[in-house]
């Protein structure tokens, strides 16, 4: 399962960094994806990673404020999230998916918690 860790409560236009981590395995052998999930919202996904991390994908309102990445030496990926947004609180999470598709797989992890005040 994957850990997700790094959440709290940020002002608007301020910064977070996420990592996901694996328990009992590594992640190198997987794409990696961050998803998100608002209150009241569908869980949609905001960036994705490849196995190599030499391939990423990043959703439209993400691009330019977030950056994926990964150090499979450390069995960690992380999501670097700056000017951040009202509009980006909720419950962030990472999973394995497909790439290039970005389509997730697996069971999903209890997520970690983001609070954007504006």
């Amino acid at each position: 399962q994957l850990v997700e860790s790094g959440g709290g409560l940020v002002q608007a236009g301020g910064s977070l960094t996420l990592s996901c981590t694996a328990s009992g395995f590594t992640l190198d052998i997987y794409h990696i994806g961050w998803f998100r999930q608002a209150p009241g919202k569908q869980r949609e996904g905001v960036s994705c990673i490849s196995n190599s991390g030499e391939g990423t994908i990043t959703n439209d309102y993400a691009r330019g404020r977030f950056t994926i990445s990964r150090d499979n030496a450390k069995n960690t990926v992380y999501l670097q999230m700056n000017s951040l947004r009202s509009e980006d609180t909720g419950v962030y999470y990472c999973v394995p998916v497909e790439y290039p598709g970005c389509r997730p797989f697996g069971s999903w992890g209890q997520g970690t918690q983001i609070t954007v005040s504006s």
